[in-house]
């Protein structure tokens, strides 16, 4: 690259200056070398990582054991890590309500919340049916759908099984009954923010305890 010289005499000084005349590929290179140093001492912009969700790691395995609890009008099979605690909603000693749990699976952080009616005239099936519906229903406006499933279990008790699809407090919901005496209605829940891709593999793993419990579920 050349760089050509001119010389100038400084006023009153008599002396001389050598100053450089540019030629045109320098006066080109100067600007983008000044681009390139402004851009270099831009501060660095942080882009954050994308949301993450915990993991939770299924047993390899189901186990059950019995709850049956003296005193209670209905026996069945729950995880065998399961701790089962007094509904504390409402007051524990009201007599209509002594008979509902929550079935708590430490490690899954999954609640199965238990309650329980008998029937009666002043709590006829039809209107114990009715509550469940519309309690299940309750999540239609976070739900993606709703479908219901009836069974029988071996004792013949009959059992509806609901699953709300979408990102819903509680993904599936059932409801138990003779028809003349017993009632028990239940959900299941999960003590984190819900969010049905990350809580998948834990529902899908919970639900067959929930559905091996209903198979079980024996009246008093």
């Amino acid at each position: 690259m050349n760089i050509c010289y001119i010389y100038l005499q400084t006023a009153g000084a008599g002396c001389k200056r050598q100053l450089p005349i540019f030629t045109p590929m320098l006066k080109r290179l100067i600007p983008a070398l000044a681009l390139l140093t402004v851009a270099s001492c831009r501060p660095e912009v942080y882009t954050p990582k994308p949301t993450g969700y915990f993991r939770i790691d299924t047993p390899a395995t189901h186990r059950y054991i019995l709850f049956d609890r003296p005193g209670f009008p209905y026996t069945f099979e729950i995880p065998a890590n399961s701790v089962v605690d007094q509904d504390t909603i409402f007051n524990k000693h009201q007599q209509d309500n002594r008979f509902w749990i929550n079935v708590y699976v430490p490690g899954l952080e999954g609640i199965i919340n238990i309650t329980y009616k008998e029937i009666n005239k002043d709590m006829p099936f039809y209107k114990l049916m009715d509550d469940a519906w519309g309690l299940s229903y309750f999540h239609h406006e976070k739900a993606d759908y709703i479908d219901s499933r009836s069974t029988a279990n071996p004792d013949g008790t009959q059992c509806i099984l609901y699953t709300v699809g979408g990102n819903s407090a509680s993904r599936y919901q059932f409801a138990a009954s003779d028809s003349t005496r017993h009632f028990l209605r239940g959900s299941l829940y999960f003590d984190v923010t819900p969010n049905a891709d990350s809580l998948k593999p834990v529902t899908d793993f919970m639900v067959q305890d929930l559905q091996h419990m209903l198979s079980t579920l024996r009246w008093r």
